[in-house]
C-alpha cells in the first residue's frame, strides 16, 4: 500500500487549476534511531523548555518568539502578527515565473519531492501543464508552506509527473569566488595527466546506488542484534590514522602505486 502523501493542495498557474499531492523523494524511515534514555529507570526522557536565568519550565501558552536587540532584551513577537505577514501558499503552489530549466545552478536545491494528480477530475490540466513545461525547456517557480515554513520551490518535469525542489534563498548561498580565487590555476604536468586520468579510468565503474551504502548504519544493526540476543559487543582498540611519513610528496611516484594497487585489486 502506497503511503499517505505528505502535503494535499493544488497547482494553479493562472487561471488552470488541479488536485495535487506531495511526497519526499528520499526518506530515512529505514536508518536507525535512537532514544535517550534514563539508564536507571529504563524510561525515556523528555526535553523541556527552561528559564535561561532561574531554570524554571516554561508552560507552553508561556513561550513566544523574540528577535534579540540586546543582551536580555528582545522583542517580542505573536503568532497572529507573523500570521499576518505570511504569504497565502498554505494549500496552493501558484506557478509565479517560468525560467529556463538548465539556468538554475544545483547548488540552490535543497530537497526534492514528488508532485502528482491527486484527483482524476485534475489529471488533464496536470498533464497540459507538465506537457509544456517539458516542451518549452521551462522549470517553474512557486513558493509553498512546509513544516511551518514558507520555501521558495522549483517545479521540474520528470517522466509523468514533477519534481518539486524546495529552493535555497537568495541570500543563503555564498559565492564560490570568495573560495576559489586564490586557487592554484597554473596547468599540471602532462606526465601527472596521463597518470591521474589512468587512474580515474581503473576506478570508473557503472553508477549504482549501492555505491552509497552505510557501513556504520549496518553496523549498528549488527549491534542492535547482538544485544538483543544477549551478547557482549566486543572492545576495539582505538583506531589512529597512520602518522604522515613525510611532508614531502612526489605526486608522480603516488600515482605510479595508486595505479598499481588498482590493478593487483
Amino acid at each position: 500500500m502506497a503511503p499517505r502523501p505528505y502535503w494535499k493542495g493544488y497547482l494553479k498557474l493562472s487561471f488552470v487549476t488541479c488536485p495535487v499531492a506531495l511526497m519526499p523523494a528520499i526518506s530515512d524511515s529505514e536508518r536507525v534511531k535512537f532514544r535517550t534514555i534514563n539508564r536507571k529507570t529504563g524510561r525515556p526522557v523528555q526535553s523541556q523548555y527552561v528559564d535561561a536565568v532561574t531554570g524554571d519550565a516554561v508552560e507552553d501558552e508561556d513561550e513566544v518568539k523574540g528577535y534579540p536587540r540586546g543582551e536580555d532584551d528582545h522583542v517580542l513577537l505573536e503568532e497572529d502578527e507573523l500570521d499576518t505577514i505570511a504569504l497565502e501558499s498554505t494549500r496552493t503552489i501558484d506557478i509565479e515565473r517560468f525560467v529556463a530549466a538548465d539556468s538554475i545552478g544545483w547548488i540552490w536545491y535543497e530537497k526534492p519531492h514528488y508532485l502528482f494528480p491527486s484527483e482524476a477530475v485534475g489529471q488533464e490540466a496536470f498533464a497540459v501543464i507538465l506537457a509544456a513545461m517539458r516542451d518549452t525547456g521551462r522549470v517553474g517557480i512557486a513558493r509553498l508552506v512546509m513544516g511551518g515554513r514558507e520555501r521558495p520551490v522549483m517545479l521540474q518535469p520528470r517522466g509523468n509527473g514533477i519534481v518539486l525542489w524546495t529552493l535555497h534563498f537568495g541570500d543563503e548561498v555564498r559565492e564560490a569566488d570568495d573560495y576559489f580565487e586564490d586557487a592554484d590555476t597554473t596547468k599540471p604536468k602532462s606526465e601527472l595527466m596521463t597518470l591521474i586520468k589512468k587512474l580515474i579510468v581503473a576506478r570508473t565503474a557503472d553508477w549504482d546506488p549501492a555505491m552509497l551504502r552505510d557501513p556504520v548504519q549496518e553496523n549498528i544493526q549488527q549491534l542492535i542484534a547482538r544485544r538483543k540476543k544477549g551478547r557482549k559487543v566486543p572492545a576495539t582498540a582505538e583506531k589512529k590514522a597512520p602518522a604522515p611519513t613525510s611532508n614531502v610528496i612526489n605526486i608522480a611516484d603516488a600515482l605510479r602505486k595508486s595505479i598499481a594497487a588498482e590493478k593487483k585489486a
